[in-house]
Order: structure tokens, then sequence, then C-alpha cells
């Protein structure tokens, strides 16, 4: 049966009891869940009911009775929690199982990334929900907080899994990323200067390594020189700069990001003959489809393929690999804006809230952020026009 609002539990505190719901996530290999159990007794302690599937958080390493301590109501099925939920947390995008299970007008917080998958968008249009993307809730000063957490885990794994599949028995070069005496150490090349960018240059000087990053901001590249160490070099991403150093690279890692939007190809298919065979690419931007325009998804199962004599590593849930702290790390973001939505509900929070305004990419069958619509050609509607 259907739960809907409670009654407001006082005119100080103006607020609705929601029905809260957290499926297992059932994308191949993605460990994370979208509350801990801490965020399960916030929620309950503001008045909110909370489903969790049963298993939905051992993954991270939350057990139910964890969760049921925190208040929590563990239920068997997603079919349950779907069926019941008013407001369903997830961390990935839904995929084919579970579009069926989406009701009209109900709220589905979580990363969409919708502008890189027509049937994704299609199929939320057809499931008439309300659909608010993590990656396009956006601040003041036009920063993303949350996808910042998740960029910031994958940027600092991509050099960790770039150094891997280097190794000739992955597939690569043989390259010790950060060579030894009397060896020359390898060279990362970082397509973007953003929070991915910025923790990949981390890591891989960390490791040693020579390290490139390219941007088209001249601002920002000032500031990298600024607080970057002596083995990274900062370069103004264009067409030629980008065709010149990757054929030294030893890894690229592409970190481009334009939000909600699909990613620009920076590196098209005729670059590749011209890179080292063995050479290895990690496309961060995967999961927005992708700025070498080899890339295509992979899985923790099957990380790389092999085009041009160049590994790919084209993972889009890379923090999935590192749930533990993938999870706390994104939770910490995503909750007091989840509290928010089931606070005042979806409308009055949005109105109110303009960084949760920006995260409105669906509507009840309209899709309402821009950049997704422009993707496929598709109709655009002013969310405001349905408020």
């Amino acid at each position: 049966m259907l739960l809907h609002f409670c009654a407001k539990r006082s005119s100080q505190h103006n607020r609705f009891c929601m029905v809260v719901g957290v499926p297992k996530e059932i994308k191949a290999n993605e460990n994370r869940v979208a509350i801990t159990p801490g965020g399960v007794e916030m929620f309950v302690q503001r008045g909110h009911t909370v489903l969790i599937e049963s298993s939905a958080g051992v993954g991270s390493g939350f057990s139910d009775e964890q969760y049921a301590r925190a208040g929590a109501e563990i239920v068997s099925t997603a079919q349950e929690v779907y069926a019941n939920a008013e407001m369903i947390l997830k961390v990935k995008e839904p995929i084919a199982p579970e579009y069926e299970l989406i009701r009209p007008g109900q709220v589905i917080f979580t990363y969409f990334h919708a502008a890189a998958s027509r049937e994704l968008t299609e199929a939320m249009l057809r499931c008439r929900c309300i659909g608010i993307a993590y990656e396009t809730v956006q601040k003041a000063d036009g920063s993303l907080p949350l996808l910042i957490p998740m960029s910031e885990v994958a940027g600092r794994m991509a050099p960790q899994n770039g150094a891997k599949y280097l190794e000739r028995t992955m597939g690569g070069r043989g390259v010790l990323l950060g060579g030894v005496p009397g060896t020359q150490p390898g060279t990362v090349v970082i397509l973007g200067g953003g929070v991915v960018g910025t923790n990949a240059a981390k890591i891989a000087a960390g490791f040693g390594a020579r390290v490139i990053i390219l941007d088209n901001n001249l601002y920002r590249l000032r500031y990298l020189d600024d607080v970057m160490p002596k083995n990274v070099t900062t370069m103004m991403s264009t067409p030629e700069n980008i065709r010149t150093v990757i054929r030294d690279a030893d890894i690229v890692i592409g970190a481009v990001l334009i939000p909600g939007a699909k990613a620009p190809y920076l590196v098209t298919r005729d670059m590749l003959p011209t890179m080292k065979t063995g050479a290895v690419i990690v496309d961060v931007s995967v999961d927005q489809g992708g700025c070498i325009e080899t890339t295509r998804p992979t899985t923790h199962e099957n990380p790389t393929y092999v085009v041009e004599g160049v590994v790919h590593y084209g993972v889009a849930n890379m923090p999935g690999a590192v749930p533990f702290t993938s999870t706390i790390a994104l939770t910490n973001a995503t909750i007091p804006y989840a509290l928010e939505l089931a606070d005042k509900g979806w409308q009055r929070a949005v109105r109110e809230n303009r960084e949760l305004w920006y995260g409105l990419n669906f509507i009840d069958g309209h899709i309402t952020y821009r950049a997704v619509a422009d993707a496929f050609g598709m109709e655009y509607t002013d969310p405001a026009t349905l408020l």
C-alpha cells in the first residue's frame, strides 16, 4: 500500500514526514550505498521513515543490524522499497530492471548522467518521476557539491589504476610510473584541471611521475602552477598541444566535465596511432560519454580493452571499488540536501534552495535540464512552468 505524506509535525518546524527508500545498488560491482546508519538516524530523528533493502549496505561495510539499530525498517526486496517510498535515494542511475519499479511523481535523488544515455532519459520520461541529479546540483559559485566527493575519489584512483595497467603483465608498456635512480619516470598527461584533474595530479606527482595538466582556463592554470610540486607543469588545452603531449604520454587521464552535458572529444581516434604502444588511457569522463573518442564504459570485472595498441580503462563507477571511503564521502555531501527534500517536500525545497533547483533533470515526463535535452535534440521545459 502506498504511503503518503504524514501530517506536519509542528507549525514551528513546518516539516513533512516522508517515507524514504534506499534500494540495493544493482549496477555491476557497485558496492556503494546511498545512506549510512548515521544518516538513517538523522532522518528518523526528524520524523521520517527509512526503508532499507536487506543487504543494501553490506558492500560498504554496513549491516542490516546497524541500520535497524539506527531506526530503519529493513525490507526484503527492491520492489517493496519502490512501492512504498515517496523518495528514493540511490548512488547510480536506475538501470533497466528498475525502470518499471519507479512510480509517477516519485522523487529519485541520485547520479543520473542522463546526457550520456538516451535509453535512461527516455525511461525517466516514461516513468513521469521527479529526477533530481546529484551531478547538477550547483552552488552560486558554479561548484558542484555532490559531484566533488566522487570526483576527488575518482581523481585519486585514476593514476593508481593507470599505473597498474601500465605494467607489462596487465597489457601496458612495462613502465614503473615513478621510475628509480638511473631511469626516467613515466609521463602522465591530464586533460582538465578541475577537481578530478587536480586530485589525479597530486597522486601522480606523489608517485614521482612527470605530470602535465592541460586546461582551457588560464586562471586555473596559474593556480595549479602555484600549488603543485615542481614535477607538475601546466599547458593550455588546444588541439595542437594535446596532439603533442599525448605522443610522449605513458598515461592519459580524461578529466573533462561540462555540468550535466556530454563531454567533448579531446583525443580523437586518429590521434591514437601517434601514442606509444602499451600506453594507458583512463577516462574518468566516461560516465558523461568520455572525452576520448575511443572510450566506452567498462566494468570492474572487465575494466580494459585495447585500441590501436593503447590500453583503455573505462570503468564508469570507479569509486565503487573503494565503497567504504566513497559511501562516507558521498553521503557527507548528499544527506543535508536529502533531508531538506524530505522535510519540505521536493517542490518547496527546490523553490527555496537554488542549488537543488539546478538538480532538476526530470519532472513528470518533461526534461528540465537543458544540457540533457540538447544532447538528444529533445524538448526542454523550464521547471518554473511546471511548478
